[in-house]
């Protein structure tokens, strides 16, 4: 704007008004989306859990730990800060208010010449600098009286809003006044300097160096191409070399990861875990299973699956790894697959995949971890108060029972004889910890997408397998109504032929975990880990599956595992694979593992009838066209060629 002249405000004041604007968008949405609607909400849920989950340490943890407290504790600060932002703000003096010369004059608009000179005559009288007034007040005055009498003043006033004339426009920046200071400008501009030259790209260097370090589900990069190297030169992998795999895993040594330390008492604990646990591959030189770190990890991780006792410093870095196994193993898993897939595209010559039993050992791994059991122990150790010495009441040659599923299937009074060692407080919490573990039934339907008969399965074609998994509680099967008693049975007897896991692979139910891991009452999805060696943070252990196909008799997968991480009721997954080029009958197996609990593993028989693909026509009928057709179609299009070429000389 011609004419317009501007003068910097080095008040500050605009300053606060930024501060108080942006701490008040903060403050106002986070307490709206934040603030607990039920202060008593996370107790009450918490005391429902408590008959399952009141051993658990992330229970104890959380019951010391009140989010309440500490997220309404951060909001109040939030709003003390705005408030008081708020009353600095109002403080401040009003520069840009409106100029009215009959305020100043403490006048109604329209008082009369002589009203106006009565009442500056009487202001002045007061106000005068003489008479022991403020000049600044006596200036206004004047100003105001001059605006409202002189011709000029009173136009400038109407057009300008001052009576003075146009003025200039005073604008301010949004930081603390000091910044600004011509004698700081050095200061600040070393400061400047300083944060956008140095500690900015340092700090995005810093942060791209650590990044591309990760995988996309924050596992090293060189931890995933470990895991790569020893799965391609050991593709029959038993546990105890996956065990040495994964404690490898360079998330456990110091230099590639702040969390995992070495401490100087580990010269004295370790070696003597070491004796304790037996034979672990010591002596194997092989790097990097022989490397301190490594080593360490190991016997931690054992020494849980064992649940030895271990000193309070080694008991932090043992929840550190054990927290760490689960996403490592996921990764193994992966890792598994990719191989897989790149030795089906290679038609396996000279490419070796991992078989079948190394990734099904990952998965046991998982669930031995989670649970704190070691592959040979008793199902039956996942519950609370029951020991070594208790099994013998259960495998009895009046009881038999072995796994979960064959307590659940017993009479009341049957089960309350078999468990006489425990006390009515004691039997309470063991049926409330079995009753919240889960119960999966398994359909499935084979059939071939687009295809004029979806249930005739060629050489070669796509098969498409739909898998409805169903989720109920062990709860609702231990006391079932009369209907539905049979329903108990397919746990133990029936499912011994086409669903369960515990026929075709009893050894499996007998890798069973300690099941401190129990289910939370009030989600049907989430399930909580309850073994308190493992449970190294305040958080909640959730409850996935995995779900696949695969050839039992070559030990390959015909599907790629599917994370079922959402099963709460009801949920439909489909898994497709190629049929064989080959005609035949086969025989596959629909496998369903949890990463969460031993024993409750399902297996159904897939069998396939594939036939011979049909031959390709090479003459179909909608593809036969009359030659009265074709003549009439080359007719048309010479017809209107001649068209465009006459539209073509008209122009």
């Amino acid at each position: 704007m011609a004419g317009q002249q501007f003068q910097y405000d080095d008040s500050g004041n605009t300053f606060f008004y930024f501060l108080t604007s942006f701490v008040g968008l903060i403050v106002i949405p986070a307490t709206y989306y934040l603030w607990p609607r039920d202060q008593n909400a996370e107790q009450l849920r918490l005391k429902s859990l408590r008959r399952v989950h009141g051993r658990c340490l992330w229970y104890r943890l959380r019951l010391m730990k009140s989010q309440f407290v500490l997220l309404s504790s951060a909001l109040l600060f939030g709003w003390a800060v705005f408030l008081l932002l708020a009353y600095k703000v109002s403080k401040l003096d009003r520069e840009y208010q409106e100029y009215n010369p009959y305020e100043v004059l403490n006048l109604d608009p329209g008082a009369t010449l002589s009203e106006i000179k009565k009442q500056y005559h009487a202001l002045s009288l007061k106000h005068h600098p003489d008479r022991g007034g403020d000049e600044t007040t006596f200036m206004t005055i004047a100003k105001a009286y001059s605006a409202l009498t002189n011709e000029q003043s009173r136009l400038n006033w109407e057009q300008y809003g001052n009576p003075d004339g146009q003025g200039a426009t005073s604008f301010g920046i949004a930081l603390p006044a000091w910044i600004v200071d011509q004698k700081n400008s050095m200061l600040v501009l070393l400061v400047y300097g300083l944060a956008f030259m140095v500690i900015l790209p340092v700090v995005v260097g810093t942060w791209w160096y650590r990044s591309i370090r990760y995988s996309g589900d924050q596992i090293l990069i060189n931890t995933t191409q470990l895991f790569m190297h020893f799965m391609y030169k050991t593709p029959n992998m038993n546990m105890k070399r996956l065990t040495m795999v994964l404690t490898a895993a360079f998330e456990f040594d110091p230099r590639s990861n702040k969390e995992a330390t070495i401490r100087p008492t580990d010269n004295v604990e370790v070696p003597q875990l070491i004796r304790e646990l037996g034979n672990i591959n010591v002596k194997k030189k092989e790097p990097p299973f022989c490397y301190p770190y490594s080593l360490k990890a190991r016997v931690l991780l054992l020494s849980h699956l064992a649940r030895m006792d271990v000193s309070e410093e080694l008991e932090e870095d043992q929840r550190f790894v054990v927290r760490k196994s689960p996403a490592l193993l996921q990764e193994m898993i992966n890792v598994g697959c990719q191989l897989t897939m790149m030795a089906n595209s290679r038609g396996g010559t000279r490419f070796h995949a991992p078989r079948l039993v190394t990734i099904e050992n990952c998965m046991k791994l998982t669930q031995m971890t989670v649970q704190g059991l070691q592959e040979s122990k008793s199902p039956l150790l996942q519950l609370p108060h029951f020991e070594e010495e208790h099994l013998r009441y259960c495998i009895s040659k009046k009881y038999k029972v072995r796994t979960l599923q064959d307590l659940v299937s017993l009479k009341d009074s049957d089960r309350r004889s078999m468990l006489r060692f425990l006390g009515e407080e004691k039997y309470d919490e063991v049926m409330g910890v079995l009753g919240s573990f889960p119960h999966i039934t398994m359909e499935t339907k084979l059939q071939v997408l687009d295809d004029e008969d979806s249930h005739n399965i060629t050489a070669g074609s796509i098969v498409t397998v739909t898998v409805t998994l169903t989720r109920k509680r062990m709860a609702e099967l231990t006391n079932p109504p009369t209907t539905t008693t049979s329903t108990a049975a397919p746990a133990g007897k029936e499912e011994d032929d086409d669903v369960s896991d515990k026929g075709s692979e009893s050894d499996e139910a007998e890798v069973n975990k300690d099941s401190h891991s129990e289910r939370d009452e009030d989600s049907d999805k989430h399930s909580d880990t309850e073994v308190d060696e493992i449970a190294g943070d305040d958080e909640e252990k959730q409850e996935w599956w995995w779900l696949y196909i695969a050839d039992r008799r070559d030990q390959t997968l015909v599907s790629m595992p599917y994370h079922v991480c959402t099963l709460k009721d009801t949920e439909e997954v489909e898994l497709k694979f190629p049929a064989p080029s080959k005609t035949g009958n086969f025989q596959y197996s629909v496998i369903l593992r949890s990463d969460s609990y031993l024993g409750l593993d399902q297996i159904k028989p897939l069998k396939l009838e594939v036939h011979e693909a049909k031959a390709m026509l090479d003459n179909h009928p909608q593809w036969d066209i009359p030659d009265t057709e074709e003549e009439d179609e080359e007719q048309e299009d010479s017809d209107g060629i001649e068209e465009s070429e006459d539209e073509d000389e008209d122009d």
